[in-house]
């Protein structure tokens, strides 16, 4: 009898370990069924104020108005947005931390020569969903009425046009060189910690000029404080209808867009990226959002994962041709 219950006693166990891995799979399954079921962290690593920042604000205003989940942006601004995304990268892969990023985040491999984070691999790409203009803007008393006046003044005068952004190495800072490689000028670099600070120099007269999206400077210009002299893309936007665009001012295939976009951590399970997606896509349809991006001269446009990761892969290459012929030392 002993034998015998021993040998049924191992039957058991050797059964109860086998089902191990199909009730953690069906645990982990119900609990992706059903997310979110608590708060969600959307990591901006730029300081408040700046384009990615409003932009992922309204994103997880509305995201947390579809799940009844509060969406909550934490800003960690620091060494051209790498302090930030480390963080992220190295989350539980939940779905419950994600980072906002812009196409900025393509020039990160050619800025550092190492980075604490491999940029292609460790953060699944979720979507991209606005893509904004990138316009040129100026104090409202500049004495620079146009972007020829400007060229032709930075021409005569090289490195006395100073021009702002939110940290060396940010996508401004290189608008601002593709700018003097397609004009034969040269700018002078001055970074800020946040572009909505480089924006205060503008209008207090400290420099001369910055490349910015339209969401972090339309208001100022609508209240007479800036001066838009051209806008990127290939045709005027609406909401500016008076601003030119680079063609338009003489600066031929000058196509700088800065598209805006989430990732999560590697590891992130299919059903949580999936759903993720789907709010998103929900969100960029509501009356409000489309609105929103309307108001900021920016297009909602969405490309989810495989789509997305093209994206960043071809923006990476092409911005690496700019900071090389930049001479930009990698830091």
């Amino acid at each position: 009898m002993t034998s015998l219950n021993t040998q049924a006693l191992r039957r058991c166990s050797i059964a109860a370990l086998l089902a191990l891995p199909l009730l953690a799979a069906s645990t982990l399954a119900a609990a992706q069924t059903d997310w979110p079921n608590r708060t969600v962290k959307i990591v901006v690593p730029y300081a408040p104020g700046g384009a990615v920042d409003v932009v992922t604000r309204k994103m997880a205003q509305k995201l947390g108005e579809q799940t009844g989940q509060s969406f909550i942006v934490d800003n960690k601004p620091g060494a051209s947005s790498t302090i930030g995304v480390m963080q992220v990268a190295r989350s539980e892969p939940d779905g419950y931390t994600l980072v906002a990023n812009d196409t900025s985040y393509a020039l990160l491999p050619h800025i550092f020569k190492k980075l604490p984070f491999d940029q292609a691999n460790d953060l699944l790409p979720v979507s991209a969903f606005v893509f904004a203009p990138f316009t040129l803007v100026v104090n409202s008393n500049s004495p620079y009425k146009t972007l020829p006046e400007l060229i032709s003044f930075a021409k005569a005068h090289p490195g006395r046009v100073t021009y702002g952004s939110g940290g060396a190495g940010t996508l401004p800072h290189f608008s601002a060189e593709a700018l003097g490689l397609a004009t034969g000028t040269k700018l002078l670099h001055v970074p800020f910690k946040g572009a909505a600070e480089a924006t205060q120099a503008v209008m207090g007269g400290t420099i001369d000029m910055q490349f910015a999206s339209p969401s972090g400077v339309i208001g100022n210009v609508k209240g007479g404080k800036l001066r838009l002299l051209a806008i990127s893309g290939d045709r005027r936007v609406p909401v500016l209808p008076d601003v030119p665009t680079f063609a338009e001012a003489g600066v031929k295939d000058f196509g700088v867009i800065n598209w805006t976009g989430l990732w999560a951590p590697k590891g992130t399970p299919p059903a949580v990226m999936q759903r993720l997606q789907a709010e998103i896509a929900k969100a960029m349809k509501a009356d409000d959002m489309k609105a929103f991006a309307e108001s900021v001269a920016a297009e909602p446009r969405l490309l989810h994962a495989e789509a997305f990761g093209k994206l960043l892969k071809d923006s990476t290459a092409r911005w690496g041709q700019v900071v090389t012929q930049s001479g930009f030392e990698k830091q």
